[in-house]
């Protein structure tokens, strides 16, 4: 799993958006103006997801690879460290979910116009 694999990834989602909202460096991918996950570009190992506040304990204890978000709200995010043990699928997943609860948390206006 590689940056790009994971940019694409995120793009693929719908009516995601990438930008530079902090510097050149840490890339951001919004729904809806709301950030769904994050990285860094130079040096790439891992990537900052919004996660369940339950589930984030869970995946916390089961996987070395997953702490609380770095420069994040920890009970909302977590940093995942791709080259760790969490299993590529489980990353995309972890794509999946994050991007489902930034979109269900926007406003239902906002919400309507990015639903198919």
């Amino acid at each position: 799993m590689n940056l790009e694999f994971i940019r694409e990834y995120c793009l693929s989602k719908h009516q995601a958006e990438e930008s530079f909202p902090f510097d050149a460096s840490i890339l951001a991918f919004k729904i809806g103006g709301k950030i769904f996950a994050l990285f860094g570009i130079d040096d790439f190992k891992s990537i900052n997801l919004k996660c369940d506040p339950e589930k984030s304990i869970d995946l916390r204890e089961r996987y070395e690879g997953i702490k609380p978000g770095f420069h994040m709200n920890k009970k909302h995010w977590n940093t995942v460290n791709v080259f760790q043990d969490v299993d590529p699928q489980l990353v995309l997943e972890l794509i999946d979910h994050s991007y489902d609860l930034v979109l269900k948390s926007l406003p239902k206006k906002i919400r309507d116009g990015i639903t198919i």
